[in-house]
C-alpha cells in the first residue's frame, strides 16, 4: 500500500485504509494513531469501530483490496496477500481512463 501511495499519489490516486478492530485495544483512536505513525503510514486510515464499512462491503476476509473508479464502481477486489503486480497493472489502467 505504501509503495502504491508513493508511486501514484501525485496521479490523483488515493489509498484509504479501513481499520476494523479485532481486539478491544484496537478500538482506541490514540492506539490507532500511534500504529499509523509507528508504521509510517501516510495515506488516510479510517477507524471502523462499529463495522459499518465492513458490513457495507460484505467483508469477510482480511486483508482485502478494492480498486474503485471515479464513478464509485468497484472495478477490482482481491482477498489476501499477493497479486501485487496484477493490482499495479489495474491501477495503471484506471489511471489511463481518467
Amino acid at each position: 500500500m505504501r509503495e502504491w501511495h508513493e508511486k501514484y499519489s501525485d496521479d490523483d490516486f488515493v489509498i484509504i485504509g479501513v481499520h476494523y478492530p479485532e481486539f478491544r485495544y484496537e478500538e482506541d483512536f490514540d492506539n490507532v494513531v500511534d500504529a499509523v505513525e509507528r508504521f509510517e503510514i501516510e495515506y488516510p486510515v479510517v477507524l471502523d469501530n462499529d463495522g459499518v464499512i465492513w458490513r457495507r462491503y460484505k467483508q469477510r476476509y482480511w486483508p482485502t483490496r478494492y480498486l474503485i473508479d471515479k464513478q464509485g464502481q468497484i472495478r477490482y477486489k482481491h482477498i489476501g496477500e499477493g497479486a501485487y503486480e496484477e493490482t499495479d497493472e489495474l491501477i495503471q489502467v484506471l489511471l489511463d481512463e481518467r
